[in-house]
């Protein structure tokens, strides 16, 4: 089988994924080594966070990572994965429908097989693009992903809720406007990061009647309650790095105070580590 029809193969099993009687998690990776863990933990798909990514490389989040710098990431976790691989790709680094295009054949590139586009901007007094540009750009990366051959799996992120937009009561309705129109336009699922009630969660798969993707985390319903409303996605974003993040600054607090290695309890030996990589591919 080619390339490409094995990446073909990969995009058509993410997409079933999303329609599964079997909620689909993602625990959103960085790295490859994290990539590695989760593949080795038994998960049938695996998610890159963009702030993950870009923490990693010493960028804040937000877009300023470059296209290329985030997209060799995607690859290398790809090249290290035997399992779906599907990338979050911000906005899609620029602010024109042929940028996001541009992004999606780039992610298709790099070997993964679905992508995140959110439809934020970096900016307090206009914190969402206007609807009809995010819709443009859905259409343009979804004709992108066709010049290319490869039917990537879509996820269409609006951020309504997590970033606070219109008073808390407008926040519902803009959100299933904006959501509906994204899966008018192509998009294979959809994304509402921020809600964390379970009603509303359920109002929402009620009312789109589509594959509908959550961000979870503390504080949120826990998965089989998600699966029992209808959520067909959950994702954790940059909170698995982040969460690594912390145990970093526990480790690190302990060794200066006490000079003592408990936090290290539980960390995989060298030589698991060294048998994860032995076997990948070698740029």
């Amino acid at each position: 089988m080619s390339d490409i029809e094995n990446q073909k193969l990969k995009a058509e099993t993410f997409r079933k994924l999303h329609r599964s009687a079997k909620i689909l998690v993602l625990p959103n990776t960085w790295d490859v080594a994290s990539a590695r863990v989760i593949e080795d933990a038994g998960f049938e798909a695996i998610a890159t966070s963009s702030a993950g990514v870009a923490f990693s490389l010493g960028y804040p989040d937000g877009q300023r990572i470059s296209r290329s710098e985030m997209v060799a990431a995607v690859a290398r976790i790809v090249r290290a994965a035997k399992i779906p691989v599907t990338a979050d790709s911000e906005a899609g680094y620029g602010d024109r429908p042929e940028d996001a295009a541009q992004t999606a054949t780039a992610v298709i590139e790099a070997g993964a097989v679905g992508m995140n586009l959110e439809d934020s901007l970096d900016d307090v007094s206009h914190p969402l693009i206007d609807l009809s540009l995010a819709v443009e750009k859905i259409k343009a990366v979804r004709e992108g992903a066709s010049a290319a051959g490869v039917p990537i799996v879509l996820n269409a992120r609006s951020d309504v809720y997590l970033a606070q937009v219109g008073k808390p009561e407008s926040r519902y309705d803009e959100t299933v406007r904006r959501l509906s129109a994204y899966r008018d336009a192509g998009a294979d699922c959809l994304f509402a990061p921020g809600v964390r009630d379970e009603s509303t969660i359920e109002r929402l798969v009620r009312d789109l009647k589509w594959p509908l993707n959550i961000l979870a985390g503390p504080g949120f319903p826990p998965i089989p309650e998600l699966q029992k409303i209808g959520v067909a996605r959950v994702s954790l974003g940059s909170g698995p790095m982040r969460a690594t993040l912390g145990l970093l600054s526990r480790l690190a607090e302990e060794l200066r105070t006490s000079g003592t290695y408990e936090a290290m309890n539980g960390a995989p030996t060298h030589a698991d580590v060294n048998r994860m990589m032995e076997a990948l591919p070698q740029s």
